[in-house]
């Protein structure tokens, strides 16, 4: 079992989960973040004021499952979210020791589903 958890930028969200669809991929949580990698943000005029923007709107989501869905998920995740310029996004791949389903009390690999 993994946790794959990616960030990505916000117009892009909808092509992510439409290829994650098309790898029977259904299950995420989705989370509005805000961060910085190789962009460094930007500056804008407000008011006659210079203003430094160095935290920017990315999407975070987080996908549990099983070894079987590991490469199709990280596929998905590419293939919509890959435009080839600075800013696309990272994806972090780590192992879940343990899952439980609250609903029925399953645990590990059937709990994810």
């Amino acid at each position: 079992m993994k946790l794959i958890i990616a960030y990505i930028q916000p117009e892009r969200l909808n092509a992510v989960k439409q290829a994650l669809y098309e790898r029977e991929i259904f299950k995420l949580s989705v989370t509005n973040a805000l961060g910085c990698g190789q962009q460094k943000g930007y500056h804008e005029t407000y008011r006659g004021a210079d203003i430094e923007v160095n935290l920017l709107k990315k999407i975070r989501l987080e996908i549990a499952v099983n070894e079987d869905f590991v490469q199709p998920t990280i596929e998905g995740i590419i293939a919509g979210a890959k435009t080839g310029k600075i800013g696309d996004g990272k994806i972090f791949i780590h192992s879940l020791d343990e899952c439980i389903r609250i609903r029925t009390g399953e645990t590990g690999h059937d709990a994810i589903g």
